[in-house]
C-alpha cells in the first residue's frame, strides 16, 4: 500500500479585502470592485521523524503573512498586454483603452500576473506560500500544493501545483 499524507490549514484570518477587475479574452474590462477573499491551504508531503508535514503552529503564520502582504490594496496585473502601468513617485497610473486611473502608489500591487483572476491568485498565493515554506522549513520534504480563494460564499479558484526535486537545490513548482 502506498502512502501519501498531506496537511490542509483554513481559518478566518485567512482573508484579505482588495480592489481588482479583470480583463476579458474579448477585451471588455469588469468595474473596479472589491472582494473579501477567503483562503485555504493544502501540501502534501513526506512525515519528519516525528510523524508531521509541518508544524500547524509555525506554518499557519507563514500563510497569514502572504495574506496579510494583499490585504487593503488594489491588485493590477502586471503582464497584461492591454495595460500600460507607469510608476511615479507618489502615485500609478494605469491606461486601458481610453480609460485612465490614477491611485496611490502605496494602496496598489502590481502582480507579475495577466489577469487577477481567483484561479491566478491562488498559483500567486501558492508560489509565494511555496517559496516562505522553503525558507523556513529547509529540511521539510514536500510534494504538491493546493490554495484555494474564495472571493464569495460559493465561488472560489483553485491551483494545484507539484514541487519538483532537482538535486542540491530547493526544487521549483511547476
Amino acid at each position: 500500500m502506498s502512502r501519501r499524507f498531506s496537511i490542509e490549514v483554513e481559518k478566518d484570518y485567512f482573508n484579505f479585502a482588495s480592489a481588482h477587475f479583470l480583463i476579458f479574452a474579448d477585451g471588455t474590462r469588469e468595474t473596479l470592485h472589491g472582494h473579501n477573499y477567503q483562503v485555504s491551504v493544502a501540501i502534501d508531503g513526506d512525515l519528519d521523524s516525528a510523524g508531521v508535514i509541518l508544524n500547524f503552529i509555525t506554518f499557519k503564520p507563514l500563510v497569514k503573512e502572504v495574506c496579510d502582504g494583499l490585504d487593503h490594496r488594489t491588485l493590477l496585473p502586471g503582464q497584461n498586454p492591454g495595460l500600460k502601468i507607469r510608476r511615479g513617485r507618489r502615485d500609478i497610473e494605469v491606461l486601458y483603452k481610453d480609460e485612465r486611473f490614477i491611485l496611490p502608489r502605496r494602496d496598489v500591487i502590481v502582480l507579475p500576473l495577466i489577469n487577477t483572476s481567483t484561479e491566478l491568485l491562488a498559483e500567486y498565493v501558492a508560489r509565494q506560500v511555496w517559496q516562505k515554506a522553503h525558507e523556513r522549513f529547509p529540511g521539510a520534504n514536500l510534494h504538491s500544493i493546493e490554495v484555494r480563494i474564495e472571493e464569495a460564499r460559493g465561488q472560489r479558484g483553485i491551483f494545484r501545483g507539484e514541487f519538483s526535486k532537482r538535486k542540491g537545490r530547493r526544487g521549483s513548482m511547476r
